[in-house]
Formats: C-alpha cells, structure tokens, sequence
C-alpha cells in the first residue's frame, strides 16, 4: 500500500473538488484486484481527476512519459506517488515489465490508450499495449470518460464503464486482434460520453 499516494490523495481532494466540481459515475465497475484504468485523454488534469475520482485504497499505478520524469523535483514525486516512465515510439519493455508486475500484485494501472492528448475522438488511434497487457496479466479494462473542458469551476463528470477483458485466439495478441481491441476501446471510452451525472 502506498502511504504516500493515500496521504496526498485524502489531502488534494477536497482542493480539486473545490475548483474542478466532480460528480462520479460507475464506480461500482471497478472490480477488486487488478485492472487497466483506460480514460480518454483531453487535459493535464485527467490523470488528476481521474484518480481523485477514484478510492484512495486498492492500489494504483500510473503511466506517464520519461521527459517528466527527467525534471529533479517532479521525477521524485511522480515515483513516490505511483507513477513509472515509459518511452514513447518504441516497445519499452522495463515499462511493460513494471506494468505486468504491478498489475499481477493486484494494482490498478491508469494508462491513456490514446498514448497523447487529443481534442477530440479521431485525432489519433489507440496503442495496443492494452491488449497484451490484458490478456498477460489476467485482468479487465475500465474503459473511462472524463468529460468537461477542464477548466476551473467547470463541471466535469467522470465515467467509469463497465470491465470487460479481450478475447484473443493465441497466447499473444495479433496484430489485428490489436487494432480490433483498441477500436473497440475508444468506441467504449467515447460512448460513455453521454452519461451526464449532474442530471441527477
């Protein structure tokens, strides 16, 4: 259990609520143990939000990419909180190793499958590393939809859909099993855009 992640979580929340108003839906989806956290991926806060839109308990680790990691300050935080480097363009297998461990031990990894920040739905495809992720650890996919523009005091809602794991035929996944899952993820990601929980 991350002590430090739990600290700064119980500590930022009411902080983010204040100028980022939230209201959370589907979090009965999230299944015990491990599993893959797949949010689109508009803003810098997203991670934020998403992860103060979730338990503060259960485990959590987060990918994010190696330039951040190179700044003295943030580099140490990111780690302390949960967070590992990946690199971009290539298969970065230590980042795959950490990811596989983690999940095995039970925690939850957030990762963007869009892989970038995108305006819209579209703009670019989603990595498959989610797949051979899924189907090699054993665990489901959150598809998750934090909606809003981000910006402070405006409403934002943040979706949680339901999990579900890839099916492939091998024991690794094909290049087209990989682009079919990623397809099928961002339709998922981007249909819980119409949940609106500050109709309720």
């Amino acid at each position: 259990m991350n002590r430090f992640y739990m600290f700064a979580h119980a500590l930022l929340s009411p902080f983010i609520r204040l100028f980022f108003p939230m209201r959370t839906v589907g979090l009965e989806h999230l299944p015990e143990g491990g599993a893959l956290i797949c949010p689109n991926h508009t803003s810098g806060w997203d991670p934020i939000l998403v992860a103060i839109a979730m338990p503060r308990t259960g485990g959590m680790v987060f990918m994010g990419k190696e330039q951040l990691f190179r700044i003295p300050p943030l580099g140490w935080l990111f780690r302390k909180l949960g967070a590992f480097p990946v690199k971009r363009g290539g298969n970065d297998l230590t980042a795959m190793r950490f990811s596989l461990n983690s999940l095995r031990e039970g925690k939850r990894l957030l990762m963007f499958p869009e892989g970038t920040r995108v305006d819209e739905q579209g703009e670019t495809d989603a990595k498959g590393g989610v797949t051979l992720l899924s189907t090699r650890a054993g665990v489901p996919i959150i598809p998750v939809y934090c909606g809003g523009k981000r910006k402070f005091l405006r409403r934002t809602t943040v979706v949680f859909g339901e999990p579900y794991t890839p099916v492939i035929a091998g024991r690794r996944p094909t290049q087209e099993e990989n682009r079919q899952v990623a397809e099928e993820l961002l339709e998922r990601i981007y249909a819980l855009a119409e949940v609106d929980g500050w109709k309720k």
